[in-house]
């Protein structure tokens, strides 16, 4: 096993990014804010998994009263659902039921943010792809500078995304399907794809569309092309897949790499066949 590129994927997962102040989750009656600390704490454990009332007070380090009345909150507000556990019926576990929109933390002032450089590109070639381009990414990094994250939408729209095209690259062959993915992103300037291996299939993405000129922020920066992995990889193997970003330009890389395994490995997936560096 490789050490590195376990730190890479740690780094990938985590990415180093600030607590953030505020969390937004939508709800059955609507978006609801969590602004405080020890809530935030407590949804980003339940992020991961189930926890019984015992684990998140062990987790937090807080009074089981406090825990209790935080509890309470998030289960009336329908964030949070609780259910029997079923090694031992006396005990709840509890879970997240909403979804999550994205947070807000502490405005972060991007490095080299590229209007300028965008901005002269567009005007020298009249290409419309060039001004979409930076409209989508001036309200990218708008976004960033304030210390909003809308990852999670942006993830779920590019799961929307990777569904309507699947049928355009499906391929029953892992590595004729790859293929067709690279031929899909090169053809619609999405960036150039090349396969780093196949298990667990990890592909490296260089002049990647979604963060190619995005600030460096220290954290992955593509939600949309991770929700597209998302979607392909579970249509094609026919199993629920999620692709984790391991390098991302926006983390000071000179590419994005993405590993894709199947969801229910969780934290305990194979690294079979590490890809190194």
């Amino acid at each position: 096993m490789n050490p590195g590129f376990l730190q890479n994927e740690r780094r990938g997962q985590a990415g180093e990014r600030p607590c953030p102040v505020t969390e937004l989750f939508a709800t059955d009656n609507g978006v609801r804010v969590v602004e405080s600390p020890v809530r935030v704490k407590i949804l980003s454990l339940l992020r991961d998994r189930e926890l019984s009332f015992h684990e998140i007070v062990s987790e937090t380090g807080k009074a089981k009263s406090t825990v209790s009345a935080h509890l309470k909150f998030l289960l009336h507000e329908g964030i949070i659902g609780e259910k029997p556990d079923l090694a031992d019926s006396r005990r709840k576990n509890f879970y997240i039921r909403s979804r999550h929109l994205g947070d807000l933390s502490s405005g972060i002032n991007p490095v080299n943010a590229p209007y300028d450089t965008l901005s002269l590109d567009f005007m020298k070639n009249d290409d419309p792809y060039e001004f979409y381009r930076f409209m989508l990414h001036t309200i990218r990094i708008s976004l960033i500078s304030q210390g909003i994250n809308i990852d999670p939408v942006l993830r779920e729209a590019g799961f929307r995304v990777g569904n309507g095209i699947y049928d355009l690259v499906a391929d029953p062959d892992v590595t004729k399907f790859l293929g067709n993915l690279g031929n899909f992103w090169s053809k619609h300037r999405l960036g150039r794809i090349q396969v780093d291996n196949l298990s667990p299939v990890t592909i490296s993405v260089y002049d990647c569309f979604e963060c190619g000129d995005l600030p460096i922020t220290g954290r992955p920066a593509c939600a949309f092309d991770s929700g597209m992995l998302d979607a392909l990889f579970s249509r094609h193997f026919r199993e629920e897949h999620m692709a984790t970003e391991l390098r991302c330009y926006a983390m000071g890389d000179d590419h994005c790499r993405f590993v894709i395994r199947p969801v229910n490995h969780g934290g305990a997936a194979s690294f079979a066949n590490p890809v190194s560096g």
